[in-house]
């Protein structure tokens, strides 16, 4: 039985179209109400209109990426409790409307980070990259953050003050646009004065105080997912490492293990995203896959190039250093068993989880870094044929 080929579209607004979507092999839609301020309840008649939009084209709603996290929550600052309460309801609407599976992540103020969104690759593409050296000279020197010295040892110090002295004015500014970028589909950004007051608020908070608040956060909402027969699946931190002081709580095996804990619930999943996750060199992929994988409710598959420093880059999907033919086949013979069983969790959602910019796309506006159509719908093709290749030597 194969994974259920997903794409992510960001709703009437992406420059790609669902019937360019339905041409690409994908059959589900991976969608959010972006339009929709954070902490603020979806309602029923909001959801069914998207939903019935995505459905008028042939495909279906297979996930929501992402019901997205107040940093109240986080904090548990401020309106929380409301928040909170906002948050059940959402998940019981989805629920409601039929749609089944919610993608969300606890990482404090940036939801990823890059340092540059035009890198050209060997073959003339447009990929992304991230650069420890070149973020720490954003921290140090451009953001100036207090203490932020602290944070790297002399040697990145230095090399990130060569670099820093190395850019013009106008250098400096796209590394800060590039940094502050909104989330993806998100109408919000923040500026370099609200962008400081949002980490300032996290000067003080500790790795366990948020891993603390996660996980009043997962036993608050479990239950009301258990009832609307939602399944959740948090979003590993991408980077899997502290950046600007803020802690990050979703980087290691260790950190999902204590996750899965919280509720032992098939509720109470992950999302297996090969490129946050692989970004960390220490990270054993095949490890973690083959530990939590009854509990993996989504997936996203990408592929990158990596080195101890910290910096990355991100290859096509079947290049790179990670090893994604023997990560396909533990999930294929995952979604069987689960198929078998009748499990709650038997549909096993993918996609292919950015993608390269490529000369097709090269004159479309609006798309979003990683997110162009011929880059992904490269990546669905040879995650497919890496599927079906691995199916028929397994016989099943």
């Amino acid at each position: 039985m194969a994974l259920e080929q997903t794409w992510r579209w960001f709703g009437p607004k992406d420059p790609i179209s669902l019937k360019e979507v339905k041409q690409t092999g994908a059959t589900g839609v991976v969608n959010a109400l972006h339009q929709i301020p954070i902490g603020t309840t979806w309602t029923i008649d909001e959801i069914k209109q998207r939903k019935a939009m995505i459905e008028i084209e042939g495909l279906t709603w297979s996930v929501v990426e992402s019901v997205p996290v107040h940093e109240d929550i986080k904090k548990r600052t401020g309106s929380f409790k409301k928040y909170i309460d906002n948050y059940k309801k959402t998940i019981a609407h989805l629920g409601k409307c039929g749609v089944d599976r919610v993608c969300y992540n606890f990482m404090p103020v940036l939801d990823w980070s890059r340092t540059d969104l035009k890198v050209e690759f060997k073959d003339g593409s447009i990929t992304t990259k991230f650069d420890a050296n070149v973020f720490a000279a954003f921290d140090l020197y451009i953001l100036e953050r207090p203490n932020a010295a602290e944070s790297y040892n002399q040697k990145q110090i230095d090399q990130a003050k060569v670099y820093y002295d190395s850019l013009s004015e106008s250098q400096k500014e796209k590394l800060t646009e590039t940094i502050l970028l909104g989330f993806p589909g998100s109408l919000e950004a923040y500026s370099m004065e609200s962008f400081k007051a949002a980490i300032n608020e996290y000067q003080f908070f500790s790795k366990k105080q948020l891993q603390d608040n996660l996980q009043i956060f997962i036993k608050e909402i479990v239950p009301v997912a258990e009832e609307s027969g939602i399944l959740l699946a948090i979003h590993p931190d991408d980077p899997p490492w502290s950046l600007l002081g803020l802690p990050r709580i979703v980087s290691t095996a260790d950190d999902l293990d204590k996750i899965l804990r919280t509720v032992d619930s098939p509720v109470n999943g992950i999302t297996l995203c090969t490129g946050s996750l692989g970004a960390g060199i220490n990270n054993d992929l095949i490890d973690i896959t083959n530990k939590f994988v009854k509990r993996i409710n989504f997936i996203h598959l990408r592929n990158l190039t990596r080195n101890i420093d910290g910096d990355f880059m991100e290859d096509h999907h079947l290049n790179g250093e990670i090893d994604l033919y023997t990560i396909m086949k533990t999930l294929l013979l995952e979604q069987k068993r689960r198929a078998e069983s009748n499990e709650i969790n038997a549909r096993m959602p993918m996609r292919p989880d950015h993608g390269h910019l490529t000369l097709a796309d090269a004159n479309r506006e609006g798309i979003y870094p990683g997110y162009s159509l011929f880059g992904r719908m490269r990546g669905l093709a040879e995650l497919r044929g890496l599927e079906l290749g691995i199916l028929r030597s397994l016989n099943v």
